[in-house]
């Protein structure tokens, strides 16, 4: 893929030998890229980034990512090793780009430091998909995330998407079922496994609209994404249930 080559030559070309290994993430590598999916990107680093290696990689990354002619949104995300080897959370990420903070970054913003729980799932698909772009395997630079961490983090990131739920539907009813399977199994799934295995849990009436968003994250972009008047009223419905079932687990802890 000619954006992944291009992300890769950028990353060499700001942080060289400071770089010590960057992988693959997300969807790339937990069944596929579908129609509307991140290149999901991590980069283990030696040591922070000074101010004019952040400058150029977002510089870069501004220019690569985007959501038209063959391009796709990027997600890259920097971790200096000693930050997250010995594991401890939460964890602190050196650098963060997301097409979601695009107008940020454009307005003069550059990414810092700061506390990322989401990092404990992107370590755990790093190792899991097992997916080196440059460096050794993941395993040999990362160390592998506590079930409880896991779920940690999982859960701290629910009052965003709550708050995303008109805007972005489909993504936040499929990350809700991938909390939930999270915190059943101990495992992350993509997103369509995800709402396969949340699927047959539910009554038979919260299913429509899971389905419907299992739907459009296998065969759409989000530019195609619509709900009927009908399906849109069970949204709400819908989370409310789900929430119920991840409260339920919240303590219990993985399946064994």
């Amino acid at each position: 893929m000619d954006q992944v080559r291009e992300i890769v030559a950028l990353v060499d070309r700001v942080l060289g030998r400071d770089a010590l290994g960057s992988y693959l993430h997300g969807s790339a590598v937990l069944g596929g890229l579908r129609p509307a999916s991140d290149v999901d990107i991590l980069v283990v680093i030696r040591q922070p980034m000074e101010e004019g290696q952040r400058r150029s990689l977002l510089d870069g990354l501004l220019r690569i990512s985007g959501t038209g002619n063959g391009t796709r949104p990027v997600e890259l995300t920097a971790v200096v090793q000693s930050q997250v080897r010995p594991w401890r959370y939460p964890p602190t990420g050196d650098f963060l780009y997301g097409e979601w903070l695009r107008a940020a970054y454009e307005a003069g913003e550059v990414p810092r430091p700061e506390p990322m729980p989401d990092l404990s799932l992107l370590i755990t698909t790093t190792l899991t998909g097992d997916h080196p772009l440059t460096g050794p395997r993941p395993a040999q630079l990362l160390d592998p995330v506590p079930p409880t961490d896991l779920a940690r983090a999982s859960l701290a990131g629910i009052p965003a998407l709550l708050a995303d739920l008109d805007g972005d539907t489909r993504n936040v009813l499929l990350t809700l079922a991938r909390i939930w399977t999270t915190l059943a199994t101990g495992r992350i799934s993509s997103k369509d496994t995800a709402a396969d295995w949340a699927l047959p849990r539910l009554p038979p009436d919260h299913r429509p609209v899971l389905e419907h968003a299992r739907h459009l994250y296998l065969n759409a972009p989000y530019s195609e994404e619509s709900w009927s008047t009908a399906l849109r009223a069970r949204v709400r419905p819908h989370v409310d249930r789900v929430l119920a079932e991840i409260d339920r687990l919240r303590t219990a802890g993985p399946a064994p």
